[in-house]
């Protein structure tokens, strides 16, 4: 059995932690206070607001080298919900990879709310979690544990989608913020 380790105990790490455990795998769930336990996972999932994720990389960033890494997070500007933070040309994801050149990183989980990942539904459709990178074993290794949890995963291509998944979590996120739109929902994605 695999150990998926979580970095992150709010609401996406604990929802996350869950699913892996509903998948039959191992879950390691570490706090950021937790820099001195080692990573355990072959699939290590940033569940941190994407600020913090310059400080797991300065504290874990050897640990997660060659490992399947998910980065879960949106470069939302949280102060005006104005803008991302990245270049337009860019990603969060695409920074990741950057620093982590041997890790081999996922885009996922960004435009889920937790609630979604609990219930399993999105309104009456399954939760689909939309995953992009590089490396087909490492995606297919996340959408294994998604869908052995009972929820939907749809390969959105190469990491440079995750430029538009970043987008479209920050739409979603502005939405539920400004009460358009319930945390407890999101968009759905309906399968053909």
């Amino acid at each position: 059995m695999s150990t998926v380790t979580i970095i992150g105990t709010g609401t996406m790490g604990t929802a996350i932690a869950g699913l892996a455990e509903k998948a039959g795998r191992t879950v390691q769930l570490l706090g950021t206070a937790d820099a001195a336990t080692p990573v355990a996972g072959e699939i290590v999932v940033l569940a941190v607001p994407y600020p913090a994720v310059a400080k797991v990389l300065a504290e874990r960033g050897d640990q997660l080298a060659g490992r399947v890494v998910v980065d879960i997070t949106n470069p939302v500007d949280f102060e005006t919900f104005d803008s991302l933070t990245v270049p337009a040309d860019s990603s969060a994801a695409a920074e990741l990879a950057a620093a982590l050149p041997t890790a081999r990183v996922v885009k996922g989980f960004n435009v889920n709310f937790a609630a979604t990942l609990v219930s399993g539904v999105v309104g009456d459709q399954p939760t689909t979690v939309l995953l992009a990178g590089d490396d087909a074993d490492a995606k297919a290794q996340v959408a294994q544990v998604v869908t052995a949890a009972g929820l939907r995963a749809v390969d959105a291509g190469s990491l440079r989608r995750a430029r538009e998944l970043e987008a479209q979590g920050f739409l979603q996120i502005t939405l539920a913020a400004a009460e358009k739109t319930p945390w407890t929902g999101g968009f759905a994605l309906q399968a053909a």
